[in-house]
Order: structure tokens, then C-alpha cells, then sequence
């Protein structure tokens, strides 16, 4: 059965690492940073990790959506850049497994543990545009090039939300899976090998939202929700809402969940997030980019609208539990499955611009030292 909630679809989360500042700046550390190549081909809906090994630090995209926007574009090429004084280029992976008959996904998600990415679900699309949610989990490590199949998952998933805790857990936030969004917390154990269910997510369920993590506390925020079936099909709208959870520091099967805030304006939809802790200043969460409007792989809205890509970047502070929003970036953005960090930047990887045409950039999102 298809999913008429879109003909594709794509926040996900990456590796977190500590940020020295939290003021963005567009000019104090600019003599600084290192340039970065953009991809060797216009890739969105790509699932991006910041990954750390004994060898150094690669940037990792994955999969995704080529510039034509067809089903034949959907691919599981990758590709990683070795980031060093001078990062001279991108290098092409192996082609990521897959245990279904058609290889290339969308909407996967990646969360990062040290030395090694892991790879979460995402979906097929054949030619009638019918489309499986994939159960496949892989590591991959850049310094070899290698895959490692590991545990599928109980409930296969895409366009959900990874969040890696304490080097050992991943936990998979909501999500699609094949013909509905679903609330389970699903729970990646790498030590050994297999999977949980922790407290279920208590909002709406959703696709497309974003979120981060920092120490034991988390914040998902937004996607779409199937609003009601009318003649057999689905009707779906966005869902603006925010909440936060808390890990219990003995069983992390146990979440604490409540309402937050949500920060000024609509809801945005395939955001990118990452959680931001400074030894000496505010710890909190980023938000940046996405759209207004929910859309179908071709950056057209359910409502038959092109949707705009967005600049804004917003900062949640736990302490306040308040909402700040930053200078935008001059550059907006969508269908972003992470937000990274590296030289004390905030990066996206490819995603759509506003005009719904994939990209090959790398977005920086400035923070000051």
C-alpha cells in the first residue's frame, strides 16, 4: 500500500559534540576555519554524521535523493571527506546494504558512536511509488570503509528522530512505518547487540520532526501527523509542538516526558537539530532551517504549494526553558536529516533551497570563541 502522505519522504540526529560558545557570529572566527568542499553531487534527504576515529575526524553523508527528484534517483551511494588543515576532498564509500530487493532509501537516520556512524531504516520506492519501510541497521566505520550489519529493528521506521546516550544507547523517536506514523521509543543497545522499547513518545506521532539530545535530556520538536483519512486516503497536517524528555539516570527504558515551549512562528518541517552543552555558559538545544509547509519528495507542499525553505535558526535553553531565536542564516535550507558541529560550526550537508532544487553545499551556521 502506498503512503499518500507524500510520494517520498525525508530530521534525524547526529553525533553530538561540546561546543566552546554559544553567541553565533558571522565574522569572529572566519580567519579560522578551514574550508570545506561541497559534495561531489547534489544530494537531500541524506542521512550525515560527524564521525571520530582514532585516525581523525570524516564527515559522512549517506543515501539520499539525486537532483532529478524521481524515484530513479533514489540511491545508497556515500560519501566521506577526512576533515584535517587542509580536507582534500571527498571519497566515495562503498555502496550501503541493504536486505531489500531495491537498494537506494530515503529518509534513514544516523547517530554516531565513537569510531563508527550507525545507519537507522528508511524506505524503497518503486516505480508505482509504493514504498517499504526498511528494518536494516548498519555501522559503518570511515577509516576502513567497512559495513557491519547489526540487530534490525523490531518495528521498522523512517523520517524518525536518532539520538545517541552514552556511547552504548540510540534511541528512535517516532516516525513512519509503512502505512501510519507510530509513538514508540525504540532502543538501540550497540554493547549488546539488540533492541528495547523505552517510554513512548506522548505526542502525536509524527514524521519529519526533528530533535537532539544533551547528557540525559532531550527535545523533539514538530514533523506532520495524519490528520484523517477521507475517501480511503490519508490527510496529513503539520503538528507544532514541542517536548522534552528526560532519560532516568538507572533505567533507560524510563523517559520523563512533558510539554515545552515551542519557539515563535509555524511549525517547521525536516529541520535539523543537535544539543549544545558549554563548560562556562547556556546548554540547550539548535534548530535551524526546514520549511513552513509540508511536502512531497519534489519540495511541492500536500497543499500543492511549492515550500519555501527557511534561514532561521532557534536556540532552546534548558535552564529558562526559553526560546531564542538567532540571526538568520543568508542561505535557507530544507530536507535536512542533521545539524553538526565541527571547528566550533554548525553544518548541514546538502538538503533543497528554496527554489526545491537539491543542493551539493555545506551550510555553516557560525558560533563565535
Amino acid at each position: 500500500m502506498t503512503k499518500s502522505r507524500r510520494l517520498f519522504s525525508t530530521c534525524c540526529f547526529t553525533y553530538l559534540t561540546t561546543l566552546c560558545t554559544i553567541a553565533f557570529s558571522a565574522t569572529a572566527i572566519a580567519s579560522k576555519i578551514v574550508p570545506l568542499p561541497p559534495l561531489p553531487e547534489p544530494v537531500a534527504n541524506n542521512a550525515v554524521a560527524l564521525v571520530s576515529t582514532k585516525q581523525g575526524d570524516y564527515l559522512v553523508s549517506m543515501m539520499g535523493l539525486g537532483a532529478a527528484k524521481n524515484h530513479t534517483d533514489v540511491h545508497n551511494r556515500g560519501w566521506q571527506l577526512a576533515l584535517s588543515q587542509k580536507p582534500d576532498g571527498w571519497q566515495r564509500t562503498p555502496d550501503v546494504p541493504s536486505s531489500l530487493s531495491l537498494k537506494g532509501r530515503l529518509a534513514s537516520v544516523a547517530a554516531t558512536l565513537p569510531g563508527e556512524l550507525l545507519l537507522f531504516g528508511g524506505y524503497t520506492v518503486a516505480a508505482d511509488h509504493s514504498e517499504i519501510s526498511t528494518p536494516d541497521v548498519y555501522s559503518y566505520r570511515p577509516d576502513i570503509k567497512q559495513f557491519e550489519q547489526l540487530a534490525d529493528m523490531p518495528v521498522p521506521v523512517d523520517d524518525s528522530v536518532a539520538l545517541s546516550y552514552r556511547q552504548r544507547y540510540i534511541y528512535l523517536v517516532s516516525g513512519w512505518h509503512n502505512h501510519g506514523n507510530v509513538d514508540l521509543v525504540q532502543v538501540y543497545d550497540r554493547l549488546n547487540n539488540h533492541w528495547f522499547n523505552a517510554t513512548p513518545f506522548p505526542g502525536e506521532p509524527v514524521f519529519g520532526h526533528a530533535g537532539a539530545i544533551v547528557n540525559n535530556q532531550l527535545l523533539i520538536c514538530d514533523g506532520v501527523k495524519v490528520a484523517a483519512i477521507v475517501d480511503g486516503r490519508r490527510q496529513y497536517e503539520a503538528e507544532r509542538a514541542c517536548y522534552l524528555g528526560q532519560i532516568d539516570n538507572e533505567d533507560p527504558a524510563k523517559i520523563s516526558w512533558q510539554t515545552a515551549p515551542h519557539f515563535a512562528g509555524k511549525a517547521r518541517y525536516r529541520m535539523a537539530a543537535i544539543g549544545s552543552q558549554q563548560p562556562q555558559g547556556k546548554t540547550g538545544f539548535y534548530f535551524v532551517a526546514g520549511s513552513e509547509n509540508p511536502y512531497n519528495y519534489n519540495g511541492t507542499g500536500y497543499d500543492g504549494l511549492a515550500a519555501p525553505a527557511s534561514s532561521r535558526v532557534d536556540f532552546f535553553d534548558l535552564a529558562s526553558s526559553d526560546w531564542q531565536q538567532l540571526p538568520a542564516r543568508s542561505v535557507a535550507t530544507m530536507d535536512h536529516r542533521g545539524l553538526l558541529e565541527w571547528q566550533g560550526q554548525l553544518l548541514t550537508i546538502g538538503g533543497m533551497n528554496d527554489k526545491q532544487q537539491v543542493i551539493d553545499k555545506i551550510i555553516r551556521y557560525e558560533v563565535a570563541n
